[in-house]
């Protein structure tokens, strides 16, 4: 029988819900995005046109009071030739009298003036006078026929230059006129003008404002980096008249490093600069001052105006954030009306049928009271397991502490053993060279040694159950004597340097002698045990006091504690130690220790600082007061 043909099995109409949805919200989306990015633009565009109109203002202020200076000297050099002795001085070049008059009279002209420098050059080009000649570096004798200046004065025009002197290396413009008598000329007047002054009260900040000649290079700039730089590669043949006329002496004109990247509706210049720093992004203005082929370029920083676009845009994504929760939040109160509306005819029909309500309700709480008598009798169950289990979990933390004791007292106890196979060595070896009384000495030790055991593993018990130590007065040298002695055999055999610093003998500490000598000896032997492999093996111990404190410092000269590994030095079963050589619980019952005393124990770098330098524990306790200290 031929199987029937499959057909496509439509979507739910829950799906084809949930579809729509999803596409609305998408449209829903973009519209919001397009509206926030629209205003972003909008935003964008209107600060640009603030900076746009703000700039052009500025570039007029700056025209402006830049041609009001330079003509108040326009007309000085052509006054220069109604002086009689000027006139004369070109007639008669060799007369050094009538030269001397005339450079006062210069010299005068240019201090009432407040110009730069002024002087009279003959037809040839050469310096006749100047109000700089008592100056070392005066221009007379100078030739300057090769100044464009100088050039134009020559042809009977006026002659109006910008340059960097070639004598002393000042910037300044140059005003030149010639010098007639009975309409023959017989020289040029100039007139040099500090115009550098202007940039003082150029915008300081994030605008900048540069003064271009007609090649593009940057003579006046509120960025004193930009001087001398050049907006764009200068060609071949605009470099070499550059150098031929001296214009800029020995600046280099290099590239400033600007790109134009667009353009604004305004007609301005979006442009990149990107020399010797972050690369900036502002908007380029100028403007023309004719007839010397100048430019004023003023360029504002974007990053304003970005910020607010930025600003803008983020304001019109909340704001239609706002609005879609506003509409959500509505449809959500009258979903909300609608099930109250229905819950409420739900409650009317469930009055209507009360009585086949009751018996329903009547059979159900008969069977949650059935279920409830089971959860109950399942209830009485867990708690007899988890009654057995906190009692396992009490057995298994009293095991735990005992396998702790047991590792500190083994640990603990390995000093001293080590002590008396060394002095009972020693003893053997005494007896051998008949030096009885030495060997006795070594006997009492060892006598003393294994009375401080019974101490210490007394002192561990008492560790491990938490007792209170009564503190007393303990003089820290006979102290640090004591642990030393147990290590002293090894400090030898290792050829290790120990150095011992403390001011005063009579310093006590309030603690328990017995403990104090345990944390002594573990910290001593931690550092030799850090020292095995490096050549310089000095330990150091230095004792400071203070007001009511004790500072005991134990330095060793090894390798040196990383600084991840310092915060778990006094973590219990914590050691950087070979496998089988350490316990981890030295340091972390030194440090319980010393905190019982109500003291710390901490450690610092070394005096190398860092890994290399070595380690350095201190430990604090209090200071015994004077009526304590046993006598």
């Amino acid at each position: 029988m031929a199987a029937a043909p499959s057909q496509a099995v439509p979507p739910s109409r829950p799906g084809r819900r949930l579809w729509r949805r999803l596409t609305l919200w998408v449209l829903l989306l973009v519209a919001c995005l397009a509206v926030a990015a629209f205003a972003w633009r909008w935003a964008e565009n209107a600060a640009i046109e603030r900076l746009r109109l703000s700039g052009a203002q500025r570039l007029d202020g700056y025209a402006l009071s830049l041609e009001n200076l330079l003509a108040k000297y326009d007309f000085l050099p052509g006054t220069l030739e109604l002086n009689k002795d000027v006139i004369a001085l070109l007639q008669k070049p060799g007369d050094d009298a009538l030269r001397g008059e005339v450079n006062e009279y210069l010299e005068k002209v240019n201090r009432l003036s407040k110009s730069t420098t002024i002087y009279i050059v003959n037809l040839q080009g050469v310096t006749q006078a100047a109000s700089n000649w008592r100056e070392p570096d005066s221009f007379v004798g100078d030739d300057v026929s090769f100044r464009p200046y100088v050039r134009d004065a020559l042809r009977r025009e006026p002659g109006g230059f910008y340059g960097v002197g070639t004598t002393r290396g000042e910037p300044g413009y140059f005003f030149a006129h010639g010098i007639y008598h009975n309409g023959r000329m017989l020289g040029v007047a100039t007139v040099k003008v500090n115009i550098e002054k202007l940039e003082k009260g150029w915008v300081q900040g994030a605008d900048k404002v540069l003064l271009t000649d007609a090649h593009g290079v940057v003579f006046l700039t509120s960025v004193p980096e930009w001087k001398y730089r050049t907006l764009a590669p200068l060609e071949p043949e605009v470099r070499r008249e550059l150098e031929a006329s001296r214009q800029y002496f020995s600046h280099a004109l290099t590239p400033l490093g600007m790109r134009e990247t667009g353009r604004t509706d305004g007609g301005a210049g979006i442009v990149t600069v990107s020399d010797a720093g972050p690369r900036l992004t502002m908007l380029s203005q100028s403007r023309s001052l004719a007839p010397r082929k100048w430019r004023f370029v003023y360029l504002s920083d974007l990053a304003p105006a970005r910020a607010s676009a930025r600003n803008v845009f983020l304001f019109a994504c909340l704001a239609q954030a706002l609005l879609v929760m506003l509409v959500l939040y509505t449809r959500q109160r009258r979903r909300l009306g609608r099930q109250r509306l229905r819950a409420r005819e739900d409650l009317q029909r469930a009055y209507d049928n009360l009585e086949t309500m009751v018996a329903e309700r009547t059979s159900s709480l008969q069977q949650m009271t059935h279920n409830l008598s089971e959860e109950n009798i399942v209830r009485r169950k867990a708690e007899q397991k988890l009654r057995q289990a906190q009692s396992e979990l009490v057995q298994a933390a009293k095991m735990a502490v005992l396998g702790q004791m047991s590792a500190g007292i083994t640990h603990e106890l390995n000093q001293p053993l080590t002590a008396l196979r060394t002095m009972a060595d020693n003893a053997r070896v005494l007896i051998e060279r008949d030096r009885l009384d030495e060997a006795k000495t070594n006997l009492a030790t060892i006598s003393q040694l294994v009375a401080r055991m019974g101490l210490i593993t007394g002192q561990l018990r008492q560790f491990a159950r938490k007792a209170d130590a009564s503190p007393r007065a303990v003089p820290v040298a006979a102290a640090i004597t004591a642990a030393l002695f147990l290590v002293e055999r090894r400090v030898e055999r290792e050829r290790v340097n120990f150095r011992m610093s403390m001011r005063g003998q009579d310093v006590h500490a309030l603690c328990d002698s017995n403990r104090l000598e345990q944390v002594l000896v573990n910290l001593f032997t931690n550092a030799l045990d850090a020292m095995a492999g490096s050549e310089t093996r000095e330990l150091t111990v230095a004792v400071e006091r203070t007001d009511d404190r004790v500072m005991i410092g134990v330095a060793d000269s090894g390798p040196g504690i990383p600084e991840d590994i310092r915060a778990h030095l006094f973590e219990p079963f914590f050691t950087t130690k070979p496998q089988g050589q350490g316990l981890g619980l030295g340091l972390a019952i030194s440090e319980q220790i010393v905190r019982e005393f109500g003291g710390v124990l901490r450690v610092e770098a070394g005096a190398g600082g860092g890994v290399s330098g070595g380690a350095k524990f201190i430990i604090e306790l209090p200071l015994a007061e004077q009526e304590t200290i046993d006598v």
